[in-house]
């Protein structure tokens, strides 16, 4: 008991040096001023009015149906033209901003504090930043972005030719840009800011927390309510981007099998969509109800094993030596163009391209960054700046080249060497074009099996990610709330998502994303400011006098503690001598 005690003491101190030292002066505490009814635990503010936004923007969209898409392309069309330069702007300054905060002085702060261990493995953590990033994209659009570039070559590739080896090469180039830094740059902003203030600093685990070194105290107030209400309605809309797209391709999937093995085939249809999602959202809440380690970890892990077997036997069955080629070649290109693709805007003439493309990706990565960045936050407590940065920028994107050559690779494979039909298949149908490129190979039906199983995966696991992030927002930062709260979630995220397709498919999916992303932009913005104001002051803290006496206190009650585990294991082992003489 005496070594229990001990154990307990040094703990205290390490935690006491994290309060006294880099916590705010605060009496506030996460959720302190909840609603708790009807198995809910909610901010009294934040919530209401996210449901209620949340509402409107349903029954409007279900009862005016042809206005409302009429008007997602108006809203797009407005945004892109007007404020597209922002965007292209806004992510290349994410990018420099990140990769400052890895490779300066600030690289070699933990997440959690000093003392800080990782929660997850390696391979754990890795697992759930695929799942949680963009698996459903991948599937999506990893061999419909390749195929339609090399149709129609984007307009930054001026003078080449559609359809011809170097049409090949810009295609993967640009699917690369679309899918690589830029994007997980911006989840590594956004999860190092909600990591570092709720784990180093004790706040909420939600956005207005970020915002401290500018608001103070005036973050419990209504500049934090406002940032949050944006949080959930950008990580909602964007979430419900990506479920859309998922459900549009298990149709795909399905139509694709019941064609071959069942008497009836199962149509493409809205309707069809709307109950698939019905469907895997019911599936989702038994995971969702399983918690982060129990439901959202094992089924990251089951998707990161699908998403490589299905990868290896696409490398194995296509053509092997040419997918090789194709990913060191296409990152060799998408490097060397990468500086001026980055600031790259289109001109009046080509309008229409990028917006449909890059302007539609950004709105997506950033409306979706409050979720992806929350989990990731949520998931890297103890790993040192540096080591979480690099990690999250670095690894995910080699992984989605490497995809994105194997499956993009093998369709534009096909269109060279084959004379295939997959260009005029994909501009028929986006959703179908990963289940037309299986039929050019063997094994179809296993392929298009674990395909649509994936997708689904995906989307439970996405669900259930967005769930617990929309939770810790709407209830003032609390890192545990009722299951009753997530699945209410889980089921509004569909809701949503069926909603969207209803009123005007993958141009109102797109819309929603590139709106609420606009106005989310500029809160990441100033996000990088307040980061670099919390790391500075941790990095001061570091260097001080005070904390070198700290770190001296809670080495000198460390010695004390193994001496008296010493003296404990020496007293143990005479006294078991002692009772072996006397029996």
């Amino acid at each position: 008991m005496a070594v229990d005690a001990d154990d307990d003491v040094v703990g205290e101190t390490s935690e006491g040096l994290q309060v006294e030292l880099f916590h705010p002066d605060t009496e506030r505490k996460p959720g302190d001023t909840n609603i708790r009814k009807w198995g809910f635990d909610v901010h009294p503010r934040v919530f209401p009015i996210a449901c209620l936004m949340i509402a409107v923007f349903i029954a409007l969209t279900l009862f005016f149906r042809p206005q409302a898409e009429a008007a997602f392309g108006a809203i797009q069309t407005t945004i892109s033209t007007t404020a597209g330069w922002f965007y292209v702007l806004s992510v290349n300054v994410f990018i420099v901003v990140i990769l400052y905060f890895a490779f300066s002085k600030y690289g070699n702060i933990r997440i959690g504090g000093v003392h800080a261990e990782e929660e997850f493995s390696d391979f754990s953590w890795m697992a759930m930043l695929f799942s949680a990033g963009m698996g459903i994209g991948l599937m999506f659009f990893s061999v419909a972005e390749p195929v339609l570039h090399f149709g129609s070559v984007p307009p930054f590739f001026g003078g080449v030719e559609s359809g011809t080896a170097a049409a090949s090469s810009a295609a993967m180039a640009t699917t690369f840009f679309h899918w690589g830094i830029h994007p997980w740059a911006i989840y590594a902003l956004v999860g190092l800011g909600l990591a570092f203030f709720s784990f180093n600093r004790g706040l909420p685990l939600t956005f207005r927390s970020i915002f401290w070194p500018l608001l103070g105290e005036r973050i419990y107030g209504w500049p934090g309510h406002v940032i949050d209400v944006l949080s959930v309605m950008a990580t909602l809309f964007g979430l419900s981007t990506s479920l859309g797209i998922g459900v549009q391709q298990v149709n795909a999937g399905f139509t694709v099998l019941s064609s071959q093995f069942l008497p009836v085939t199962i149509p493409q249809a809205v309707w069809v969509q709307v109950a698939l999602i019905g469907l895997i959202t019911a599936i989702a809440t038994l995971s969702v109800a399983a918690g982060l380690d129990g439901g959202v970890r094992r089924l990251s892990e089951l998707n990161l094993y699908l998403m490589l077997g299905v990868l290896g036997l696409m490398l194995a069955v296509g053509p092997t030596l040419y997918l090789l080629g194709t990913f060191v070649s296409s990152l060799g290109t998408y490097i060397g163009v990468l500086p001026e693709l980055a600031f790259w805007t289109e001109t009046p003439g080509d309008a229409g391209w990028q917006s449909g493309w890059t302007i539609f990706y950004w709105g997506w990565w950033i409306s979706w960054s409050p979720f992806v960045g929350m989990f990731i936050a949520r998931i890297s407590k103890g790993r040192t700046v540096r080591e979480f940065v690099l990690g999250v920028l670095l690894l995910p994107s080699l992984f989605s080249f490497f995809w994105m050559s194997t499956f993009g690779g093998s369709a534009l494979f096909v269109e060279l060497e084959t004379a295939g039909t997959l260009v005029a298949a994909v501009d028929a149908d986006v959703a179908t074009a990963m289940f037309e490129l299986f039929s050019f190979f063997p094994l179809t039906v296993l392929l298009s099996v674990l395909g649509v199983t994936l997708v689904i995966t995906f989307f439970v696991t996405s669900s259930d990610s967005g769930s617990l992030v929309v939770d810790h927002l709407t209830s003032g930062g609390k890192h545990d709330v009722p299951v009753v709260q997530r699945v209410f979630w889980a089921v509004t995220e569909g809701a949503v998502a069926a909603v969207l397709l209803l009123g005007g498919g993958l141009s109102a999916l797109q819309t929603a994303s590139i709106t609420t992303g606009l106005p989310f932009a500029i809160v990441l913005l100033l996000m990088c400011y307040t980061v670099y104001l919390g790391l500075n002051t941790e990095h001061e803290i570091l260097e001080s006098d005070e904390f070198a006496e700290w770190i001296e206190r809670i080495e000198a009650q460390e010695v004390v503690v193994v001496a008296a585990d010493d003296d404990a294991v020496s007293e143990i082992q005479e006294s078991g001598s002692s009772t072996v003489v006397d029996d």
